[in-house]
């Protein structure tokens, strides 16, 4: 079986939406392409190394649309490294509508998304789910994934879609590997998914030390 891994770009107060270009989500969204002034080398090189054996891409079909609209257009270019690799994967797209997929090796999954997910799964090593608001908060309600990539940046924006707003349920995770973070403060965080549900506690029992101040 392989693994799931969402891929998220957040601020710090976990918006999630539009940070790629002023026109991937016009619609009353005054920050789309906020992530832009904080692109730094060392995120650069954090994000090349996620992709790493990547087999296949899952997308929600706005995010679809805007990958199949830029990166068949960008071999040989700057990003040809990433466009190599997202031309010749194959794409699932999760998709209520019937959307037309122009994009070498695209299909869109049937109406269950659960059983199509786990079908991805069990087909790929290593599946790629990259922005997807709407189909992350899918996967996050059903517990399908398995690696959460998520890159917190330096700013507030105060409006904006939400990583976790509505599509969380309660969920272990457990970090992976140290946290790395570039000059600029942007903070790349890999978790895994990890079994049970968050535990409770009393903060003042007595061999935690804190009802006497330590």
């Amino acid at each position: 079986m392989g693994l799931i891994h969402i891929e998220l770009f957040a601020t710090l107060d976990l918006v999630g939406q539009a940070p790629g270009g002023p026109d991937e989500d016009p619609e009353g969204f005054p920050f789309g392409g906020w992530q832009a002034p904080l692109l730094h080398e060392v995120t650069g090189a954090q994000i090349l190394a996620a992709y790493e054996d990547t087999d296949a891409l899952l997308l929600g079909r706005r995010t679809y649309e805007l990958f199949a609209a830029y990166w068949p257009h960008q071999k040989g270019g700057p990003d040809n490294q990433i466009a190599d690799l997202f031309n010749r994967v194959p794409k699932y797209v999760a998709s209520r509508g019937t959307p037309d997929l122009p994009w070498a090796g695209s299909t869109r999954l049937g109406p269950d998304l659960a059983a199509a997910v786990r079908e991805i799964r069990d087909r790929h090593e290593h599946v790629k789910v990259v922005g997807s608001l709407d189909l992350v908060q899918s996967l996050l309600r059903e517990r399908l994934f398995d690696r959460l990539d998520l890159w917190v940046h330096p700013i507030t924006l105060g409006v904006g879609k939400k990583v976790f707003d509505g599509g969380a349920v309660p969920t272990n995770v457990t970090l992976l590997e140290p946290p790395v973070a570039s000059p600029n403060g942007t903070v790349y965080l890999r978790y895994g998914r990890a079994d049970g549900t968050p535990a409770t506690g009393d903060m003042s029992a007595p061999d935690r030390g804190l009802a006497n101040g330590g």
